[in-house]
């Protein structure tokens, strides 16, 4: 077993501090197994329900008797399940001698979950969690990750073929059964058509009058089918960050499948050597570098941005945080060069420094205030520029 410790070090340190703490992430990708590492290392009791349990359902068939008198730690798993149980933990949670703290597991966005944001507002803080990260795994199986992705059972499968198997049938059963759980009435097949789609632009600029015409639906619609996906943690869409700089610049975000072993099994993609040969290759690569470093440096998805201008000008990635901007480019060679690109961004966004994370094996500069760094060696090498801090 793969033992997450920042994140489990995230959420204890949350649980102090707050009297509910939500785990949101993606179907699968580890967030039980997340809560039960949290209860063995706490002290005090813990009860825990899980929501797809017959059992614990009927249990909570009167929340409000069932849990007032627990004490300690109460984790609930699956809470999507049973939204009418926000406006009980409310009452809970307000109680002036709190007996227990809430640990609630989901498999979608608060948004999408509209009750649990309204009736906990003000009384829940939420920690994202995402699949296994270079740092879980070690730099040596980095390959590995991005090949199979970061979701548990996907990267701990013993062959690839295996691994294969098992996101084609959890992209399955995601379609079929998770998404009708959440109210959602939308065809499976239609569903699958749009997110395979979706993975032919990843790492593209969005454009909802072409992709809804290539797929035979309404801007609206096509608009629509996306923000879902993001709900449900299976898409990113990385906003355009805008200057006051006197050029035209690219106003829509750019979209990514989450994870890249999902990304790869949608493109029927089941090895190192077919991912090589694929036109998505550099897009695939620069994905999971870039969510590598973001998760590295701890920057929040408000912070994060890319840009580009009509010109053809762009940054891969830019962290803004307060007045400071860092940039970030991603290139899958061994070798990066400067280019025109990054000092045009160096001077107009005015950043504190530029990276380029590449895939070679060593960290050297480029040009004043441009470096290259290894993605085997961010953990290292990759700390950022005052103000960031």
């Amino acid at each position: 077993m793969i033992i997450r410790r920042r994140q489990i070090q995230s959420v204890q340190r949350l649980l102090r501090d707050h009297r509910v703490v939500g785990i949101l992430g993606a179907r699968q990708v580890g967030k039980t197994t997340l809560a039960r590492q949290i209860v063995a290392r706490r002290p005090g009791p813990a009860t825990v329900f899980d929501l797809e349990n017959p059992e614990d359902l009927s249990r909570l068939s009167d929340p409000m008797l069932a849990l007032k008198d627990l004490r300690g730690l109460v984790v609930i798993d699956e809470v999507q399940r049973f939204p009418d149980l926000f406006p009980v933990l409310r009452v809970l949670a307000d109680r002036p001698r709190l007996p227990a703290r809430f640990l609630v597991l989901g498999s979608a966005s608060p948004s999408l979950l509209r009750q649990s944001s309204e009736s906990l507002a003000g009384r829940i803080v939420y920690h994202e969690l995402g699949g296994f990260s270079v740092e879980d795994v070690g730099r040596a199986k980095s390959d590995l990750l991005w090949v199979r992705g970061g979701l548990p059972r996907s990267y701990l499968l013993r062959s690839a073929r295996a691994s294969m198997e098992w996101r084609r049938a959890f992209i399955q059963s995601f379609l079929e059964r998770d998404i009708p759980q959440l109210g959602i009435r939308i065809p499976a097949l239609t569903l699958r058509r749009f997110w395979t789609m979706l993975a032919h632009y990843h790492g593209q600029v969005w454009n909802s009058s072409e992709f809804a015409r290539s797929f035979g639906i309404g801007d609206t619609t096509a608009r629509r089918y996306l923000d879902l996906m993001e709900l449900v943690f299976m898409v990113r869409q990385l906003q355009p960050f805008h200057a006051n700089l006197g050029k035209r610049q690219v106003k829509a975000p750019k979209v990514y499948i989450a994870d890249t072993g999902i990304l790869h099994a949608l493109l029927d993609l089941s090895d190192q050597t077919s991912i090589r040969r694929h036109p998505k290759l550099g897009a695939s690569w620069e994905w999971f570098a870039m969510e590598s470093v973001i998760r590295q440096v701890g920057a929040r998805p408000e912070e994060c941005f890319f840009w580009a201008t009509h010109a053809g000008a762009e940054l891969d990635l830019l962290i803004v945080r307060g007045r400071n901007r860092w940039g970030l480019e991603f290139k899958y060679t061994a070798a990066p060069e400067i280019t025109r690109s990054m000092r045009i961004a160096l001077s107009d966004l005015g950043l504190r420094r530029m990276d380029v994370i590449h895939a070679g094996k060593s960290t050297f500069p480029l040009a004043k205030d441009i470096r290259a760094v290894p993605l085997a060696r961010i953990r290292d090498d990759l700390t950022p520029p005052a103000g960031f801090r």
